[in-house]
């Protein structure tokens, strides 16, 4: 179902994230937003990150800058550099009216100055819903999903949505589920309480302790 782009506020992006539905476009320059309710949802068990043993060992290494909600326009751009993207106007404004608001959030992954790789998404009650990564440097995007898998967890969050399941994720334990399990989790995770914004950041030695419970692969 298509939907004219005034018509959407960030309310209504939310009500459509808590009905289990998200938004997307056909391309950067399509003014028009379409919503997805896919039959089949990927999502990340907050339990069962894989961290391979050379990301474990660059991690441990420290080679970046991690930083949260410090560049969040900077990410979603970075997302959208592209050839092919869903990220058009009226999206990007949409997620940075609800970044103003502290529901939307971003890790950041520095090379210096350089910002070489993200991750954003929105926090509602228990659930995350991550919309897109970027990685401008190996290993980049694999680094800010673990920061931000361990601050979900440290937060409280029950429930990582991917919206699809790619070959790249699955790697990183992601799985699919069908849409009535989704909804099912969904609807748990919105009774429950974290909160993003109060977690602690994580620290390379917290990413990795609170991934010891999972195999490492690689």
């Amino acid at each position: 179902m298509r939907d004219d782009p005034a018509h959407l506020t960030p309310d209504l992006l939310l009500m459509a994230y808590a009905s289990g539905i998200f938004p997307m476009s056909e391309g950067r320059d399509d003014p028009e937003i379409f919503w997805v309710d896919p039959r089949q949802r990927g999502i990340i068990p907050l339990d069962g990150f894989h961290i391979s043993r050379s990301l474990a060992r660059k991690i441990r290494q420290e080679p970046f800058g991690i930083t949260f909600d410090t560049d969040f326009a900077g990410v979603v751009d970075g997302c959208a550099d592209r050839p092919e993207t869903w990220i058009n106007g009226p999206i990007r404004a949409l997620y940075l009216a609800l970044f103003e608001r502290g529901i939307a959030h971003s890790i950041e992954v520095w090379d210096g100055d350089d910002l070489v790789g993200g991750v954003y998404g929105v926090a509602l009650a228990g659930a995350f819903f991550g919309e897109s990564m970027f990685s401008r440097r190996t290993d980049a995007s694999k680094i800010a999903l673990a920061y931000l898998i361990a601050r979900l967890r440290m937060a409280g969050f029950v429930l990582f949505d991917t919206q699809f399941l790619t070959d790249h994720l699955k790697t990183l334990g992601a799985q699919e589920i069908p849409r009535a399990e989704y909804r099912r989790r969904l609807s748990d995770a919105l009774v429950m309480k974290a909160e993003f914004s109060t977690a602690p950041e994580p620290r390379a030695q917290d990413v990795l302790q609170l991934s010891i419970q999972t195999s490492y692969r690689g």
